[in-house]
């Protein structure tokens, strides 16, 4: 009996508010989760589970209320802790340092955890949801560094190259048989836009 593993990373996300815990969604990617939750409502997804981080949540949030179940909140799957405090890093800081990171596994800053280590937590959680839920199709709200380490696991393929060329939200269909990986298709397409869309028809 296979196993349907919905990697799904979070639509777009202020970096403007809160901190790397508590920022949530912009109009833009609460328009893309419903799109997700388009997406995958005939995927036949039963169980849900999140990293506690309010953008991932949301992400599957009505996609879980569709189906009638609650989201079950993984703290193990919160994306790399880059520096310490939950601070929010600046994107032309932070792909920079994602690449020194993907360089060396082992490095990261002070308060911060090495890829090793983000990979050795999330990988662990991962396993231990392939095992308690066999068989059935799980929709996990992730992170773009977290879900590539977390796919790099199981094939070396997906590294730095792929994290940069994945979207916000995105979404890769991962099948298991037991702990094996057997086969990854990314499902998500950027929506249309209104005025592409009227062009079309």
């Amino acid at each position: 009996m296979n196993t349907y593993v919905y990697m799904v990373r979070h639509g777009e996300s202020p970096k403007t508010e809160g901190n790397e815990r508590t920022r949530g969604l912009t109009e833009k990617g609460k328009s893309d989760a419903h799109s997700v939750t388009e997406l995958l409502k005939d995927e036949g997804v039963d169980t849900f589970i999140s990293s506690p981080y309010s953008r991932a949540v949301l992400t599957i949030e009505e996609l879980a209320q569709l189906s009638g179940k609650e989201i079950i909140i993984e703290e193990n799957l919160k994306e790399c802790v880059f520096i310490n405090g939950d601070r929010i890093i600046p994107n032309k800081e932070l792909y920079p340092l994602v690449e020194k990171m993907f360089s060396d596994p082992t490095f990261s800053l002070p308060g911060g955890e090495s890829m090793t280590d983000c990979q050795s937590r999330a990988v662990a959680v991962l396993k231990e949801i392939l095992k308690s839920f066999k068989g059935c199709n799980i929709a996990i709200g992730t992170h773009g560094l977290v879900m590539t380490l977390m796919m790099g696991y199981f094939d070396r393929q997906y590294g730095f190259e792929f994290l940069m060329q994945t979207s916000k939200p995105d979404v890769y269909r991962m099948e298991f048989i037991d702990e094996k990986l057997v086969d990854v298709k990314r499902l998500w397409k950027e929506p249309l836009l209104p005025s592409v869309r009227a062009k079309k028809n």
